[in-house]
């Protein structure tokens, strides 16, 4: 599927002059952050040659994309949670506090988002007897997007970028945690890595809240 500019285009005749593409990398994995990548664009006509979804590219091509993607759109930023505070909040809240840090960290005004999938997890849920989880905090309107990473150049481009930036995380805490093997399987639940938690047990990285393999 070839990405297009069609459901940005849509929201920008609507009157947002500002739309954010947003998309999550790292949710089903075991260890390490979850990561929201966010790219905002305003009327325009074209998008990097070569964008998709991040994983339908290979490591080397979404990384030749990050200098085509500096000059798309009007803003772009990336937002982690870490693998305590997915413990701590659950991995739903988590991906909206990631969210929440990628979007304070523009320096633009967002008018509407498109979000892939179809579960809007980044508006915040009304109060409820244990008090208001949004602090206060409101997303732009929503729009979801079923492989919106396949079909909106905005959620390709946040997907790449988050893709990447979250790899290079999950590289780096490899020299420390070489027995996982992150700087290939990034976290996720690979053979190895599996294995490396049975011999070893969990590092601080990993989401110990999750059903871990138990240490032999």
């Amino acid at each position: 599927m070839t990405v297009s500019l069609s459901h940005e285009r849509a929201l920008w005749d609507a009157g947002a002059a500002t739309v954010a593409g947003i998309d999550e990398v790292g949710r089903g994995a075991l260890a390490g952050p979850v990561s929201v990548g966010v790219a905002v664009v305003a009327p325009c006509e074209a998008w990097p040659d070569g964008l998709t979804d991040s994983k339908l590219l290979s490591a080397a091509r979404r990384e030749a994309l990050i200098e085509p993607l500096a000059g798309f759109g009007v803003a772009r930023a990336v937002g982690h949670a870490s693998a305590p505070e997915i413990d701590a909040v659950g991995i739903v809240a988590a991906l909206r506090l990631a969210a929440r840090r990628a979007l304070d960290a523009i320096d633009v005004a967002v008018d509407a988002v498109l979000l892939d999938g179809t579960h809007d997890w980044l508006t915040p849920p009304p109060p409820d007897l244990f008090g208001d989880e949004s602090d206060g905090w409101t997303a732009p309107p929503v729009t979801m997007v079923v492989k919106g990473d396949r079909a909106c150049a905005s959620i390709a481009a946040a997907s790449v970028l988050a893709k990447v930036e979250r790899d290079a995380l999950m590289a780096a805490a490899h020299a420390d945690h070489p027995a996982y093997g992150w700087d290939g399987n990034k976290g996720y639940g690979a053979a190895a890595h599996l294995a490396a938690l049975r011999e070893h047990g969990p590092t601080p990285l990993h989401r110990v809240s999750w059903k871990l393999p138990a240490r032999a």
